[in-house]
């Protein structure tokens, strides 16, 4: 179940952190034959390639980011808009087998520590030759998204080019020039095209939870979450990435070969609890507003609002991939973005990227796709699945060290909560209202989405636990 994003700014629980990547065997340095694989690396061929280094191409990231997967370029086309998608063409640099590939399925996915991340691929590919990284020309796969004027795509390709990327943004210096009247014409579209996609994910009954980034930070002599509400400059630029997610999975299920990431939909009894939840803490929810209406009135500023938010992170359980080769999967979609969807846009840190973006490109030729791609594309929902699984692991006992960390000093407090989940045993798992943060509460007579007093009964770092019990 995904958290909030968390990053550390005391420098105080690294050692906790280390701890937990060892235990949990995240690979850290890159052997050797990688790092000779990587210094003998050269870029194949542009000759082959559509030169677009025409298109003004932006990239928007979170401040500081090297790694740089997408950029775009928005225009006026008609009565509608196209936009033209950058995406870091990975496949150019990592040959299949070599030892810089069977590192990259071995790793699956960037894992994300609140301290630091430990990537993919070496960061002298992800953070430099691979990397859109502005001013420097770059081997890319190009989408070009035509949208019509209420932002429904009317068509969409993808092919290999070679771009530039003109300027590097960040989503709170963007925020800043719309919010000031600024009239950077890129960031005016991205705002007008974002908001029609969020229509669109409205009407058809997608939804984006938005938890806002955590970052720890250092108070008296403990320690306390400061959130930083998601700008919505991230929400439109996301936008852009899900919509090319869309338009990959549609042009892989009409070629009949490629890879879905699939999520099915909540079971009732997680939407009751919700509804119960949001009740007892006096949110509303009438019996006509659905899900995705309900999520979209959450204002994650209020305590209340993000605990419920964290609470709803429940129903984005049971996401995987899907291969075919032949007869697309009969749960084919992403019951959140309610389409069928693939993951594209992120192959400098997600392993399935490369692969799927190899199939769209066959979609869009005609072809099959290479033979590595259809070799590997029986295994890869199992890759992703347990190297996800070492990812999420990491995530969440981060998580439960921090919350460990935050509430030490604070033992024999009472807080409000929310029970989230019931186990088997009758344990409970509670969501405290202020600060959001998860614990376990001794078996009892609680009920899934109750509203409960709870006193911090124990809180140690050192094996990142929190317990509570009830209070009458």
């Amino acid at each position: 179940m995904p958290h909030s994003r968390l990053r550390d700014e005391t420098a105080e629980l690294a050692e906790g952190f280390e701890r937990i990547r060892v235990e949990l065997s995240v690979p850290d340095v890159f052997p050797e034959p990688v790092l000779a694989a990587l210094a003998a690396l050269t870029p194949e061929s542009a000759s082959d390639r559509v030169d677009r280094r025409d298109l003004e191409l932006v990239s928007m990231d979170p401040p500081g980011s090297r790694d740089l997967d997408q950029a775009f370029h928005l225009e006026r086309v008609g009565s509608g808009y196209r936009f033209s998608y950058a995406i870091a063409d990975v496949s150019s640099w990592v040959v299949p087998g070599g030892p810089i590939d069977s590192e990259a399925r071995r790793r699956g996915t960037t894992v994300y520590c609140p301290d630091r991340r430990v990537p993919l691929h070496p960061f002298e590919l992800s953070e430099g030759a691979a990397s859109l990284l502005p001013g420097d020309d770059r081997p890319a796969l190009l989408w070009s998204v035509d949208l019509d004027q209420q932002g429904e795509r009317t068509g969409a390709t993808l092919t290999r080019a070679l771009v530039r990327n003109r300027r590097a943004l960040d989503y709170d210096g963007a925020q800043r020039h719309l919010d000031d009247g600024g009239t950077d014409p890129q960031l005016r579209l991205l705002e007008e095209i974002g908001a029609l996609r969020l229509e669109r994910e409205a009407a058809r009954g997608g939804v984006s939870l938005n938890l806002p980034e955590q970052a720890v930070v250092k108070e008296g002599d403990g320690y306390t979450l400061r959130y930083e509400t998601t700008l919505a400059t991230e929400s439109w630029n996301a936008q852009l990435s899900l919509c090319a997610g869309m338009a990959a999975a549609d042009l892989m299920i009409g070629a009949g070969f490629g890879i879905l990431r699939t999520l099915p939909p909540a079971g009732p009894g997680v939407l009751e609890s919700l509804q119960t939840a949001s009740r007892s803490l006096g949110v509303a929810w009438a019996d006509d507003t659905s899900y995705p209406d309900w999520v979209r009135s959450l204002d994650p500023g209020l305590p209340t609002n993000l605990a419920l938010l964290h609470a709803a992170a429940r129903t984005l359980r049971g996401a995987s991939y899907a291969s075919f080769d032949g007869t697309p999967p009969v749960q084919g979609r992403h019951a959140a973005i309610a389409a069928p969807y693939a993951h594209v846009t992120a192959p400098l840190r997600r392993l399935v990227d490369r692969f799927a973006n190899e199939c769209v490109l066959a979609a869009c030729a005609g072809r099959r796709p290479p033979g590595w791609v259809i070799d590997a594309l029986a295994d890869l929902p199992t890759t992703m699945a347990s190297t996800g699984r070492r990812a999420s692991g990491v995530d969440h006992a981060c998580v439960d060290l921090v919350e460990a960390a935050i509430l030490e000093s604070r033992v024999g407090d009472t807080f409000e909560a929310t029970v989230t989940e019931v186990r088997r045993d009758g344990t409970a798992v509670v969501q405290l209202v202020d600060p959001a943060v998860v614990g376990l509460l001794a078996p009892g007579p609680s009920l899934a989405g109750d509203g409960v007093r709870v006193r911090v009964d124990a809180a140690d770092p050192s094996c990142r636990s929190t317990t509570f019990s009830l209070v009458s």
